[in-house]
């Protein structure tokens, strides 16, 4: 069989096992020298591809690429770039095509999450139309735990396990200090539409009493009279309250509670600034004595504390999409099925990308609690597993070791593309 390159691009917001995934694919297309040449990786994503900014991974050694495993952010660099419409704009999706059959790509691989899942779609559909044999793979990622089909997302255990730890340290804090100081805690955490990561803060307390004392969901309209009611008993029963509150909490009639007025590449509301409104509205209303944190980029970058489920699913998925593209499966995604609950068990599954493209997958009902502040027994067990086992990297003079790369750059054969 005919030997041909592969691309590989990374899309979206990172997260601490993305590279994970990109491990699974280079080791993968590497066991499979006789048939899958060369791996380009595009620089900034799918710009490196239209732009012809593509990275020559072969330069890489296998110890580097393995490195890859342990080391949180985007290795090749990583983008929030939206393909717009073929029939609009076909001159971009023409580009990517000229520029694989410039470099012999055959393969072509896209690791993100929902919006990264069309553009894989789009491209397999066109690549089909003009005739251009290339197999699309889309290797699922997404903190937010909002793909279809897949079990999970891998990048969201990890992220789990970071906001169940910070919560449960933090409300130790401010149980030692609420007599004389803090009453109330907000942290604030990433879920725009859906609130898996919120919910993965209830892992942290299980019996009355213990913290979170509220989980804000949006799946849940935020009601500020019952809140008030909700963290002024908690005050008054146990000392102190503490809150976790996704970024995208919003009201009935749809309005976020902390939209910035701004919309990013995909076109989506910008938030950010939720835990300070929130806690400004305790101030308010209560007068209670505050703090707020909002995890952010911390809680997607910390490899340090990835769980060791997400990391190998993570792997899984990106050896398992050379796996399928070898077997000439196009326009699909490794998909996560999970087998059992206990004990915990999980495999790999093919899933079409027609059926996961721009589909969002939300919190269940009956995940979350009657009153709409805290998790289920059934979300708690649907979450426990995602966060089991540690996966520390190794650490040198006291901080974790990352992966350094070449990102050697393959010359350009093309003339200049203006995106």
């Amino acid at each position: 069989m005919a030997q041909h390159n592969a691309f590989y691009a990374q899309s979206g917001g990172v997260t601490a096992v993305i590279n994970a995934s990109a491990c699974g694919v280079i080791e993968a297309c590497r066991r499979e020298s006789d048939r899958i040449g060369k791996v380009y990786a595009g620089h900034n994503g799918i710009i490196g591809a239209l732009t012809e900014d593509l990275i020559d991974v072969s330069q890489e050694s296998d110890d580097a690429i393995a490195a890859l495993r342990h080391t949180p952010g985007g290795a090749f660099g990583s983008c929030r770039y939206k393909l717009k419409d073929i029939e609009t704009h076909r001159t971009q999706y023409e580009r990517l095509i000229e520029v694989f059959k410039a470099h012999d790509i055959r393969y072509f691989f896209y690791n993100g999450g929902g919006d990264s899942a069309d553009t894989c779609l789009k491209v397999s559909q066109l690549s089909e139309k003009l005739g251009y044999p290339l197999t699309a793979i889309h290797v699922p990622k997404t903190v937010d735990n909002d793909l279809p089909i897949t079990d999970n997302s891998p990048g969201f255990g990890s992220v789990a396990k970071y906001i169940a730890t910070s919560t449960q340290e933090a409300s130790l804090d401010i149980a030692s200090m609420c007599a004389t100081s803090t009453k109330v805690f907000v942290l604030e955490v990433m879920g725009r539409h859906a609130g898996w990561i919120a919910a993965a803060g209830a892992l942290a307390g299980k019996g009355e009493g213990e913290p979170p004392h509220l989980v804000i969901f949006p799946e849940i309209h935020f009601n500020r009279a019952a809140v008030m009611k909700r963290v002024d008993e908690a005050v008054k029963k146990y000392g102190y309250c503490v809150i976790v509150v996704s970024e995208g909490a919003r009201y009935e009639d749809g309005t976020f509670l902390a939209d910035s007025g701004n919309t990013d590449a995909f076109g989506h509301r910008q938030l950010g600034g939720v835990a300070p409104t929130l806690a400004g509205m305790v101030k308010q209303d209560l007068g209670y004595k505050y703090h707020w944190a909002v995890a952010d980029y911390l809680q997607r970058a910390a490899r340090h504390l990835a769980s060791k489920t997400d990391v190998d699913q993570a792997y899984a998925v990106g050896k398992k999409a050379v796996e399928l593209a070898l077997e000439g499966k196009n326009a699909m995604m490794p998909a996560i099925k999970r087998v059992s609950d206990h004990p915990y068990e999980w495999r790999i599954e093919a899933a079409p990308l027609a059926e996961v493209a721009n589909r969002e997958k939300f919190m269940p009902r009956d995940f979350i609690r009657e009153d709409g502040f805290g998790i289920t027994e059934a979300c708690r067990q649907y979450l426990s597993p995602l966060i089991q086992g540690e996966d520390f990297p190794p650490f040198e003079n006291g901080l974790p070791k990352v992966a350094h790369l070449k990102l050697a750059k393959v010359e350009r054969k093309l003339a200049t593309f203006t995106l």
